[in-house]
């Protein structure tokens, strides 16, 4: 598993995330939202999280 230097990612109980450094290991993810009218960072959501 490689650290993709444009992904930071802080979230270390996912699968993607690089143990050692605060990168996701894929190549691209997908970001979505729970809301209907997003206005907030808290709104947004990694789609690509994997337990």
């Amino acid at each position: 598993m490689s650290a993709n230097p444009s992904i930071k990612c802080t979230v270390q109980q996912c699968k993607n995330h690089c143990k050692n450094e605060n990168y996701c290991s894929l190549n691209c993810i997908t970001v979505g939202t729970h809301e209907m009218n997003p206005t907030e960072d808290q709104c947004t959501d990694c789609k690509s999280f994997r337990k």
